[in-house]
């Protein structure tokens, strides 16, 4: 079998907004640069849910919330490898404190009628295509 990433990500909504981060290095995220929806990958033996909840509270310091899957994408990436990507989404009624994580640049909240333009986000707009299939459903 070839290598195969499995991912997790999290839309975070809230009052039409949500939420995006930089990392500084795009090292661990395929070389990539520009705005991303809070993502990493699934540790070994680890759930996908468990996985949601930890990418909250590690990268952007939120707990005690409960990220439900919204969608699952399979692609072979740039690197050869089997990709599979589940798509998590949290509604909030107010936005909360955002504590950066020692590998986070920014994170900021885009208004959903305002995002930011593909090219300055990560994997050719990728968590654009994500925030509006999340938005449509």
């Amino acid at each position: 079998m070839s290598n195969c990433k499995l991912i997790t990500d999290v839309t975070i909504i809230c009052e039409d907004s949500v939420l995006l981060v930089k990392y500084k290095k795009g090292n661990k995220y395929d070389h990539q640069t520009g705005w991303f929806l809070p993502d990493d990958l699934v540790n070994e033996f680890e759930l996908p849910d468990d996985s949601a909840a930890l990418t909250l509270l590690e990268q952007v310091g939120l707990t005690g919330l409960d990220p439900r899957i919204s969608f699952i994408e399979s692609f072979k990436g740039n690197d050869g490898a089997w990709h599979l990507v589940f798509h998590y989404k949290v509604i909030l009624v107010k936005k909360p404190q955002i504590d950066l994580s020692r590998d986070l640049e920014a994170a900021e909240w885009f208004n959903v009628k305002a995002l930011p333009d593909k090219k300055d986000v990560a994997h050719h707009g990728w968590a654009i295509y994500t925030i509006e299939k999340i938005l449509n459903q």
